[in-house]
């Protein structure tokens, strides 16, 4: 079975997890258009947290043949791989003298709350990125390691910082469609820091490809809906920056840095946790029993991401903005 957050909100038995919810998806585009398969059973004798599948790896051909013959057999080739669900969040501790000083919308409790909620969304985004389990064994691999020399790794130059007049911002549309092209199907999202997302929007607006587009039912801080950003049907996402810091998650190194595209479903790239498709958890601090200073916490997990065809992404690797 295949939930997204906004579903999984359904299955939430508090108001406030419902609450948290609603944050992570208007914190995060990835999390609100994440497909997750709620696969992986840690119940009973065989309890595991590893979710396995096969990544098609090449497609088949078809021919033709001639009468009183046969086919010559032919067969797509496959990998094995498997992932290993991880848990992420955060804690923090207050004071019971401090948890509702001032606005309840800006009390202690409400702010730390917020940030760890922003934190816990950008460590998640940052994983399914560069997530690396050989540098970080508590989290899970990410696009950057999946597409290393496939197929739909392009690692020639593509230089976007001589594009000054109208024309030319056009080249910038056709490398996307270059990427777009060695997909298997038209990408749902589009990843990329905020100095190559606004060379493509400035290409895009040109092009009259540009959109801005409310999200039904997730209002902001103003009020107003939330809002997306669009080439066309594909989502543009800026991951952000690294938690806790101001470097971004997809650097800009020399000038250069990387684009991905990838294709949101079952078959394609998705997200993965447990049965019970619980995947967002709060602990709010219990003031109602002795002791001064006490703990709240956010936790999302068990998750982890599949690619489940190469061709399902793919990534501009060398991408020059300045």
């Amino acid at each position: 079975m295949a939930i997204t957050l906004e579903q999984a909100k359904l299955n939430t038995q508090d108001d406030y997890d419902a609450t948290v919810i609603d944050e992570f998806r208007k914190n995060s585009v990835v999390l609100d258009n994440l497909i997750f398969d709620t696969a992986v059973n840690p119940a009973g004798g065989g309890a595991t947290m590893t979710y396995s599948y096969r990544r098609l790896s090449t497609q088949r051909g078809a021919d033709f043949r001639e009468l009183n013959t046969e086919y010559s057999p032919k067969a797509v080739e496959t990998t094995k791989h498997s992932v290993d669900l991880k848990v992420l969040g955060g804690s923090f501790q207050i004071d019971r003298q401090l948890a509702h000083l001032g606005p309840a919308t800006s009390d202690e409790i409400a702010l730390q709350m917020s940030q760890l909620i922003k934190s816990t969304t950008t460590k998640f985004c940052d994983a399914v990125i560069n997530g690396d389990s050989a540098v970080d064994a508590h989290g899970f691999d990410g696009l950057s390691k999946a597409l290393l020399n496939s197929a739909t790794e392009v690692t020639t130059v593509k230089d976007w910082s001589a594009y000054t007049t109208a024309d030319a911002a056009l080249g910038i549309l056709d490398d996307l469609d270059e990427l777009q092209g060695l997909l298997d199907g038209p990408p749902t999202l589009l990843f990329a820091n905020q100095r190559a997302l606004a060379k493509l929007r400035s290409a895009a607006r040109r092009a009259s490809m540009y959109t801005v587009n409310p999200i039904d039912g997730l209002l902001g801080a103003n009020g107003h809906a939330v809002e997306r950003e669009q080439y066309g049907n594909l989502i543009l996402v800026d991951p952000g920056n690294k938690p806790g810091t101001n470097d971004p998650i997809i650097p800009v190194d020399e000038g250069i840095t990387s684009i991905y595209a990838v294709r949101v479903g079952l078959d394609g790239f998705h997200g993965v946790t447990t049965t019970s498709g619980e995947m967002m958890k709060t602990w709010l601090p219990d003031f109602t029993t002795s002791g001064a200073v006490k703990t709240g916490e956010v936790e999302m997990g068990p998750v982890a991401v599949a690619l489940k065809a190469t061709k399902a992404a793919g990534v501009l690797r060398k991408v020059k903005v300045a």
